[in-house]
């Protein structure tokens, strides 16, 4: 079983670790925050975010026009502690709905051509897993049932700690217009670089 922890830090912030890994917290959100920016951007309004964290791409999504937020997330104490006032949340929307699950399995039961765009941030990224097992979610049968089930013109977008050519390749076998966006971070004192990796479907 996951050893979920949110907590506040010495310093004041919020933070969330998953088996003893950081995953993120309150202070630094503008990566997280980007990855629903970049989907609007596109023209995306219903969407599936694979991962709450602490809310920030979710309320970011309502905040910036979606119409339909479907979050996928694995575990529960992450939903109560967002409910309870943590990071973002409560997020209190009807256009939002979280479920308790595996982004795997939520995917797997989606109707063809149903969404605008998928957001996955389950991990650190490809290269970064909190959970070993979620290895899969960036291979190309999990990416290919992905863009099964987005519209033409829908977009997949990735949140990873680090560039990933071999994701790039993946989504280049199914997606144009195969990009990863920089983001420059400050974490805990530290000058980082995250990164959104996405693609689109080809209109018809």
């Amino acid at each position: 079983m996951d050893e979920v922890v949110v907590r506040r830090r010495a310093d004041g912030a919020t933070e969330l670790r998953v088996n003893g890994v950081f995953v993120m917290d309150d202070v630094e959100t503008s990566s997280e925050r980007l990855l629903a920016d970049h989907v609007l951007r596109s023209g995306a309004r219903e969407v599936l975010v694979g991962g709450l964290g602490l809310g920030y791409t979710a309320r970011a999504l309502i905040d910036g026009g979606a119409t339909r937020v479907l979050v996928a997330e694995l575990h529960p104490e992450v939903v109560q502690a967002v409910a309870d006032g943590a990071g973002a949340g409560p997020i209190d929307d009807p256009r939002l709905e979280v479920v308790v699950d595996d982004v795997a399995e939520v995917v797997r039961t989606l109707p063809a051509d149903g969404l605008d765009a998928i957001c996955l941030d389950v991990d650190n990224g490809p290269d970064f897993l909190v959970h070993p097992g979620n290895a899969a979610i960036y291979g190309p049968e999990f990416i290919a049932g992905c863009v099964a089930a987005l519209r033409p013109g829908g977009v997949l977008a990735v949140w990873s700690m680090a560039d990933s050519r071999t994701l790039r390749g993946t989504f280049a076998e199914h997606l144009h217009d195969v990009t990863g966006t920089a983001v420059p971070v400050t974490l805990q004192g530290r000058d980082e670089t995250y990164w959104i990796l996405s693609g689109r479907l080809p209109h018809r």
